[in-house]
């Protein structure tokens, strides 16, 4: 075995890769760019190297920077975790000629699978079923024009080089054709250096199905069972659970012997996940799996398949690398209980799912054995208080993993788990994974990657809970001594100011006050009044009235008046924040002649959402356009977003031009509405 191992990335992946490491005895070795020169993956590793500016290919994707770092280092072996270089044969060649140890995949292995027009050909040749499609060399328009057509709309464009969503369009009708495989081909050429795409159909029901796969460099090839990923949104997954819902016996052997033969085919050794496709209309069923792509990697849910089955699949990676058989037959491999995964994202799900960046000033996650997280609870994260996400790199900051004995004791795990989830100013979909978890059609099992396009109003709130404004009420008057000593005077001084207003005052007992306030950019009002000093506050919000003890170790305890419901609210009186069931709600005083400090599209400014770069510009100034309609396309943390007319109007000034690089919230364009 070797003695020490540089992972060629950053992150919560690294992290993980070093846990293992740590745990087997083995040094490790990180690398970061100056974006990450505090990161977590650097304070954790028993050594660090700088190698590069924060762009990744400046950086992580340098292959000559990373070599340069294991020499200087004395590194053996290198661990490429996901993404940035991990599905490089070149690099893994030059990783093997350097004289250290590759762990992962054989060169030939990765080229083979790497490119999803050559491996489908392969696969065809292996017998595995494969999706319907066009893989052809021709990438003229006119040729993938006239294959959409005949493979029938709607269509699936994907970059023969892509992965995690990238790369990857539907298209529903022949006149967007020409626009999706556009911006199919900017994205592979950005992400992976390769604007070559394969067109396939787009199955109406589909349930993305995988497959955990492990060779040897003894001719030993095992699977670790299915994971089930369909939980998407644009094609990255969501939530990741295994084993799949729904799976019999029949469809298991199947697509696990399928699996296997894809992996014996290109003489696989190491971690591989085989992605297959299915078409859920009528369950489950063998003859209706199909061949996706193969990921020559570890892969982000691979927590899932541990959970089960018990084994540390970077250990087998490990061992693997070193010339070790698997270390279990197939026979001996279990599949125990219910998994599930939810990829904690750095988004807004209230605004369109625009990624979040900037510094983490507040960051708690669910803590394994105790209140804040049931039992069998696991996070990999790479990020933590006082850290910054970064406008750079994935908006993926945490995973948040759950085992149970059976499906829905997990669901109910993870749920809880999710609304645990604090974290400001960066915005998360914390909630939203919980609400996902939580949907009646999930916990039946009844899912497919149109299930959170479907049921997307439901899922993502911008309602504000009364539990929420009491507790804002509270924590504001907690905070404000002076306001606390009048209305614990003589009962006959009233403090008065902008956020206050005399509502029912009694010389002879405490009187309410209408009192407004700011919670989560909103203006709010409430009756608000003080108790005695056991009670403290209480508020009528709505038909509510909500008693709220004093606020203590970070939470504000409040009472239902006529139910004696108990609700807890967690607070960070330092930030003036509040945190209930995965969201986070900023409060503070309403200042009369302010707004309520939130923007809006409704002057027609379209306004970068962060910094990026801008690639297309769909609209030109005099253009018609309908509500919804891009006007301006911004790459950002490596996805495009589309800036979109936010009413029915014409296009006024284009303030950018493709290529140019934007500051957050600069106006890019303007739209003025029509009658």
């Amino acid at each position: 075995m070797f003695k020490s191992v540089l992972v060629a990335n950053r992150g919560e992946i690294a992290c993980r890769v070093f846990r293992t490491a740590r745990r087997m005895g083995i040094r490790t070795i990180a690398v970061y760019s100056e974006a990450d020169a505090g990161a977590l993956h650097v304070r954790e590793a028993d050594e660090a190297v700088l190698i590069g500016p924060a762009p990744a290919r400046e950086s992580y994707l340098d292959a000559a920077k990373v070599l340069a770092a294991a020499k200087a280092t004395d590194a053996e072996a290198i661990h490429p975790g996901y993404g940035f270089l991990s599905e490089n044969a070149d690099f893994a060649e030059a990783v093997t000629a350097a004289g250290l140890v590759w762990i992962g995949p054989p060169p030939a292995s990765i080229r083979a699978m790497g490119l999803k027009d050559a491996a489908k050909k392969l696969m065809i040749e292996a017998g595995v079923p494969v999706t319907p499609g066009y893989q052809g060399e021709d990438q003229s328009l006119e040729t993938l024009t006239a294959e959409a057509a005949r493979i029938g709309y709607p269509v699936l464009i994907k970059a023969v080089a892509g992965g995690g969503g990238k790369g990857m369009k539907k298209v529903d009708r022949a006149e967007d054709f020409a626009d999706g495989l556009a911006s199919a081909q900017r994205e592979g050429q950005s992400s992976f250096g390769d604007p070559r795409v394969l067109v396939e159909s787009y199955i109406t029901r589909p349930r993305h199905i995988e497959v955990q796969v492990f060779g040897d460099s003894h001719g030993n090839a095992v699977h670790l069972y299915e994971r089930d990923c369909s939980l998407q949104r644009r094609h990255q997954k969501v939530i990741e659970e295994a084993p799949a819902p729904g799976m019999d016996a029949a469809t298991r052997k199947a697509v696990t012997d399928a699996a296997v033969r894809a992996a014996r085919a290109v003489n696989y050794e190491g971690a591989g996940t085989i992605e297959f496709i299915a078409d859920a209309s009528d369950g489950l069923k063998p003859d209706r799996i199909w061949f996706m792509e193969m990921n020559t990697r570890l892969q982000v849910e691979h927590p899932v398949t541990e959970a089960v089955t018990g084994v540390d699949l970077v250990e087998w990676q490990f061992r693997v690398a070193a010339g070790e058989p698997i270390p279990l037959k197939q026979e001996d491999i279990p599949l125990n209980g219910w998994a599930m995964e939810a990829r904690l994202y750095a988004e807004d799900p209230a605004n369109g799912f625009l990624p979040s960046i900037g510094k983490l000033d507040h960051f708690l996650m669910p803590r394994p054995q105790s209140y804040r997280a049931p039992h069998d609870v696991r996070v990999d994260t790479g990020v933590e208080e006082g850290g910054e996400v970064s406008q750079f790199y994935d908006p993926m900051i945490s995973k948040i993993i759950a085992h149970a004995d059976t499906r829905a004791e997990a669901a109910e795990k993870l749920a809880a788990a999710c609304r645990s989830v604090e974290v400001w100013p960066v915005r998360t979909n914390a909630a939203f994974l919980s609400r996902c978890l939580s949907h009646p059609r999930f916990v039946a099992g009844d899912v497919d990657t149109g299930f959170i396009a479907a049921e997307e109003a439901s899922l993502v709130s911008a309602d504000i809970p009364d539990a929420v404004i009491a507790a804002a009420f509270a924590a504001q008057a907690d905070q404000d001594d002076y306001y606390r000593s009048k209305m614990y005077g003589d009962g006959q001084e009233i403090w008065r100011s902008s956020s206050y207003a005399l509502y029912g005052f009694r010389l002879n007992g405490p009187g309410y006050y209408r009192r407004s306030m700011v919670v989560a950019g909103q203006p709010v009002e409430a009756d608000f009044r003080a108790m005695d000093r056991d009670t403290w506050w209480e508020a009528r919000t709505g038909d509510r009235t909500w008693r709220a003890g004093a606020v203590a170790g970070g939470q504000v305890l409040l009472t239902d008046a006529m139910t004696d419901e108990d609700a807890s609210v967690e607070v960070d009186d330092d930030l003036s924040v509040l945190f209930l069931d995965g969201e986070a709600y900023p409060y503070g005083p309403l200042v009369h002649g302010a707004g309520a400090g939130h923007a809006a599209a409704s002057d027609g400014s379209l306004r970068a959402p962060m910094p990026g770069k801008i690639v297309a510009t769909p609209a030109r100034p005099g253009d018609t356009v309908t509500k919804g309609q891009p006007v301006v396309v911004l790459e950002a943390m490596k996805m495009e977003h589309a800036l979109v007319a936010p009413f029915d109007g014409v296009v006024g000034e284009i303030g950018v031009a493709i290529g140019d690089q934007v500051s957050a919230d600069a106006v890019l364009a303007t739209v003025t509405a029509t009658d």
